[in-house]
């Protein structure tokens, strides 16, 4: 009767699952072709043809190995257009990306098949649409703690030694966010799951957004830089009102002394 029973499963199986499997795994296979090929023209020169790193040894750029990085990696760096990187440097800028979604996500899916790694999240993972106040005020609190640090406590992003600097999250998607935390680009450490649970990180994520609608109440932002723009602006108008204020009261004082004098 188990035997019976196996032989029905796998028949049943063998008649109705093939094609969906088969379709599946072309479809797959041939995104992944696809992103070997945009990656050996785009990125192999400095990553090298298999991604195992190092440059082709004809002066080019030296990238690290991909080989372990995930896909989501691949879609952070590539999606924000730090990479393909112009030159080197201590920290490469976000800019406009060069290559479209379809094909950032067929070289995602070659760098996946290399080795596992973090895979892109899914969107219901950093969708804070439906946020609430208090998963609000539960990220802010896990971003004062995790990230301002770096990135300012207004998420305006700072200075770090060597010539790098924590960059602004300000009209940063959700989605690289969230890959930001999960894959750890450049000198930003990895939070991964077991640091940040994935709640925790939709929650910071919900912050950062407040943060970019947030008005300043007390007048002008100053660009939230904090003690930096603050105390220089209470230098330049501050001390240089009470010297404006000072200079003209002595210089009042001296002609009242001439006057009596006469």
């Amino acid at each position: 009767m188990l035997l019976f029973g196996l032989l029905a499963v796998g028949s049943a199986y063998a008649a109705f699952a093939p094609d969906n499997a088969t379709a599946d795994t072309s479809a797959q296979s041939q995104q992944i072709e696809e992103g070997k090929k945009l990656f050996a023209v785009g990125c192999a020169s400095c990553h090298g043809l298999n991604a195992e790193g190092g440059g082709n040894g004809e002066g080019k750029m030296a990238g690290p190995s991909l080989i372990g990085v995930g896909a989501a990696a691949v879609d952070f760096q590539v999606g924000t257009g730090r990479m393909p990187a112009m030159q080197p440097g201590a920290q490469i800028p976000r800019k406009t990306p060069s290559y479209t979604q379809a094909e950032i996500e067929a070289m995602a899916a070659y760098v996946a098949s290399l080795a596992p790694g973090p895979a892109v999240p899914a969107e219901e993972a950093y969708d804070v649409s439906k946020a609430t106040d208090e998963q609000v005020t539960r990220g802010g609190e896990l971003f004062r703690t995790n990230c301002t640090a770096c990135h300012n406590f207004a998420g305006k992003g700072g200075a770090l030694p060597n010539g790098r600097y924590a960059p602004s999250l300000m009209g940063v998607s959700e989605k690289h966010i969230y890959e930001a935390m999960l894959t750890g680009p450049q000198q930003m450490p990895v939070f991964s799951d077991q640091v940040l649970q994935p709640e925790d990180k939709r929650d910071i994520i919900a912050y950062v957004k407040a943060l970019e609608t947030q008005k300043d109440p007390g007048g002008f932002g100053l660009g939230r830089l904090g003690p930096v723009s603050e105390g220089l602006w209470g230098w330049l108008v501050g001390i240089g009102l009470l010297v404006g204020v000072a200079v003209w009261i002595g210089a009042k004082g001296v002609k009242a002394k001439g006057a009596k004098a006469e």
